[in-house]
């Protein structure tokens, strides 16, 4: 081992070389994993929209209020993948792939992938024009992969990847922005019956999370839809329901969860060496929602990012007419879609150390620990 640190240390700088020591040696860098690769939507995104041309962007005011500044986080602050990684003991947030300075040593801790307005399928999100979806970022991982080799080897960048968490969370797009959306939704329906839209989801997610098994990885976390139709904006669209959330968005959503759940039961015993974790995000957050109270919050229906519709569900957080709560750690939603850092938190944390209920077949430490 010497010889060999010795023999590359002339060719890497003294992080790199400290990675491959922890690798060879089978030593994680945090918790039990070696680093973190992170592909989604914009409920995980940490800022690759910013260097593509899209309609979906988040790196302006108000967003990252809590964060110091924008970074293309759909959030107050931090989203669950980097409080999932702060929990798990690593240092930084993953990167953006599409950062310049996502370079060299640092992508041997991982990288973040996600995308807001990608999804399962190639055309969800079109009316962002741009994203980019889950082939794409597996695509881009790719890449990802064959640095890391040129940078540590073969065999080290194999041990790095089979003790690496990915983490998969994207679906919400191919509902919200697909199949959901209002001007096409009676057409889309005809053609594609519900049962045959998620069909169809869950026969491309099975491709994808194999190729990305087949890419390295062993140790997968891959958080279920929440319940969509309690967002702020289902609940303007959808203004019949009162103060109740929108049924039919749940009602897809839980049957494309029951076989979301079925599909990584499959996986990871047909998959040798892999766990594929079912995280029931669905289940956590409309207990969060419905209990919001006893969680500390004050408001679990409409948007702290306010900028018009009943719920603050209308339009998009962003700069101009945008109203902001005073305090973000009472509202369950950050704005019309995504979870304030206060819910992320919570989220995390049930993911890490929660039970069957929250996540199974074991929960984040117990993977990690193993």
């Amino acid at each position: 081992m010497a010889k060999l640190l010795q023999k590359m240390a002339g060719s890497m700088d003294a992080c790199q070389v400290l990675i491959l020591l922890f690798v060879q040696l089978g030593i994680c860098s945090a918790a039990g994993f070696s680093a973190s690769f992170i592909f989604g939507d914009s409920l995980v995104e940490a800022g690759n929209n910013n260097y593509i041309t899209t309609l979906s962007k988040a790196n302006y005011p108000p967003n990252g209020i809590d964060f110091g500044r924008p970074t293309g986080r759909y959030t107050n602050a931090r989203t669950i993948a980097d409080i999932i990684g702060q929990q798990a003991g690593f240092k930084n947030f993953a990167p953006p792939y599409l950062a310049p300075t996502t370079r060299g040593a640092v992508i041997l801790q991982g990288v973040n992938y996600a995308s807001g307005g990608g999804g399962i399928v190639n055309e969800t999100g079109a009316l962002f024009v741009g994203r980019i979806n889950f082939d794409a970022q597996i695509d881009n991982f790719a890449n990802t992969k064959q640095e890391i080799i040129s940078q540590i080897g073969a065999p080290a960048a194999t041990r790095l990847l089979e003790t690496a968490l990915f983490s998969v969370t994207i679906g919400s797009n191919d509902f919200l922005n697909n199949y959901l959306v209002p001007v096409v939704t009676e057409v889309r329906r005809r053609i594609d019956p519900p049962e045959i839209f998620i069909n169809t989801l869950i026969s491309r997610y099975r491709l994808q999370l194999t190729r990305l098994y087949n890419l390295g990885g062993r140790q997968f976390i891959v958080p279920n839809v929440g319940p969509l139709g309690c967002t702020p904006y289902q609940r303007d669209v959808n203004a019949i329901v009162g103060d109740n959330c929108a049924p039919r968005a749940n009602q897809l959503v839980q049957s494309f969860n029951r076989q979301l759940r079925s599909l990584l039961m499959e996986l990871t015993a047909k998959l040798s060496g892999s766990t594929f974790l079912y995280a029931n995000v669905y289940h956590i957050f409309a207990d969060v929602i419905q209990n919001y109270k006893s969680y500390g919050f004050e408001n679990a229906n409409s948007a702290c990012c306010f900028s018009a519709g009943r719920r603050g569900g209308i339009i998009p957080c962003g700069p101009g007419p945008s109203a902001v709560c005073p305090d973000r750690s009472k509202y369950v939603f950050w704005d019309a879609y995504h979870p304030s850092d206060a819910s992320n938190s919570i989220l995390a944390k049930r993911l890490m150390d929660g039970n069957l209920d929250d996540i199974a077949p074991i929960n984040l430490r117990q993977l990690a620990n193993r």
